[in-house]
């Protein structure tokens, strides 16, 4: 959405946010909302009936006011601000599975909640130990905030147990995935060091 706003153009995005996580926006003293708004450059207004609008000038970072939606809404889905000002970095994304899309009932949607849960929030803890992100259960959704590489396959590790996997099943898939993920990561970490090993000794050579 685009409108003119003492004379300048600004984007706006409007969110809906739940009564109860209002207050945790909002912050101490107003500390979670200014810090977005500061480090973002936005200005971020909050109503009472959890109505969120976010505005940013176009001559701003074009992604800034991306980057203060998902942050709002990771907030909304039950994550703590900690977790949800990661968003400010152009590593991290957020992404959002509605559970109902896999329930046919209510008792259905309760009962796979507590699939994605565990029993003592075994599973959701076992699946944020194996990819490195961090994982919110939250009304009718489950959502991730973490690296891209890492959100998705916390993701397919969450769908597999929504169409009913077993958690036997849904754990041995992860740790393929975290021993794919540690070879992935230590072929970059070799290839850097061979890359610095080269310029480093390319730098010595032009000094002498």
């Amino acid at each position: 959405m685009v409108f003119n706003r003492v004379g300048e153009a600004t984007n706006v995005e409007i969110i809906k946010v739940p009564k109860d996580r209002i207050g945790v926006l909002i912050g101490k003293g107003g500390e979670v909302k200014k810090r977005i708004e500061d480090e973002l450059k936005v200005k971020i207004k909050i109503d009472a009936d959890g109505t969120v609008t976010i505005y940013s000038k176009n001559n701003e970072d074009p992604l800034a006011l991306w980057k203060a939606k998902d942050i709002v809404k990771a907030i909304a889905r039950g994550f703590n601000p900690e977790i949800a000002l990661r968003l400010l970095s152009d590593d991290y994304v957020l992404e959002i599975i509605n559970i109902e899309d896999y329930a046919k009932s209510e008792n259905s949607l309760r009962r796979l909640k507590g699939r994605v849960i565990g029993k003592e929030g075994k599973s959701r803890r076992y699946i944020e130990e194996l990819t490195g992100a961090s994982v919110s259960v939250y009304g009718k959704t489950v959502s991730i905030v973490g690296e891209a590489d890492q959100v998705q396959i916390a993701k397919e590790a969450v769908e597999m147990l929504l169409r009913g996997a077993s958690h036997s099943r849904t754990y041995k898939f992860l740790e393929r995935e975290r021993q794919k993920l540690k070879e992935a990561n230590f072929k970059l970490w070799k290839k850097k060091s061979e890359v610095d090993e080269l310029y480093e000794k390319l730098y010595k050579g032009g000094e002498e």
